[in-house]
């Protein structure tokens, strides 16, 4: 009697499933998620890397800043033209941009108290803390009355003020302007030549800043915002 050997069964091979018939036996669909996760930490990461670098860069001022702002000169000897004598201690908390011109003045003089003019009112209610002084260094033709008239046609909050030619000589000289008497023209009169710088004084009274002529008045307006 011959034995029969039981017919073997080949061996199964286990399931696969959905997970293990991916590549490598993971979702890639996680790893889609993770790398999702890592490219936006870095976005956050570098979006507050530049707004610190924003915060960290220094502001491009239009104007000279001064390196070691010293103390603004005296004005005494000087009367505004509503009668009052200039102090700058009158104005501490606000910045005041002083300009030495005349009223007379064909063409830098009106420009620049109009430029200052729209950046005040670019400005808004930031404007408040922002005042311009004009210093006359006409005294002989610009009397007070006068001289406030003209001031305020360009803003209302602009003051004038001037002295006896000697003190305003004093003055213009310790913030470094040059005036003298021009050509006379055609019809009687004459013209000033004159350094047509704008001057910025802190809140604190220190000379900050030193605009040239024929300003940019969204510049300008930006550097009002730094100052004040």
């Amino acid at each position: 009697m011959t034995a029969t050997t039981p017919p073997t069964t080949p061996p199964t091979a286990p399931p696969t499933t959905g997970h293990d018939a991916r590549v490598g036996g993971r979702d890639p669909r996680r790893r889609v998620r993770r790398v999702g996760f890592v490219v936006a930490g870095l976005v956050v990461v570098a979006a507050i890397v530049w707004f610190g670098l924003g915060l960290l860069r220094p502001h491009p001022y239009s104007g000279t800043v001064m390196q070691a702002p010293t103390a603004a000169p005296s004005m005494e000897g000087l009367v505004r033209s509503d009668g009052t004598p200039v102090d700058l201690a009158d104005y501490r908390g606000d910045l005041l941009l002083v300009y030495f011109g005349y009223t007379s003045c064909p063409d830098v003089c009106p420009t620049t108290l109009a430029q200052v003019a729209a950046a005040r009112r670019q400005l808004g209610d930031d404007a408040e803390d922002v005042r311009l002084l004009l210093v006359s260094i006409d005294p002989a033709r610009d009397e007070l009355d006068r001289l406030g008239d003209y001031v305020r046609s360009f803003d209302p909050t602009f003051e004038g003020a001037t002295g006896e030619p000697e003190a305003v000589e004093r003055v213009a000289s310790q913030y470094g302007v040059f005036f003298a008497e021009g050509e006379a023209i055609e019809g009687g009169g004459y013209t000033m030549d004159h350094t047509s710088t704008l001057m910025g004084i802190d809140g604190d009274g220190h000379l900050r800043i030193v605009w040239p002529a024929l300003l940019d008045v969204d510049r300008l307006v930006a550097d009002l915002r730094e100052l004040s």
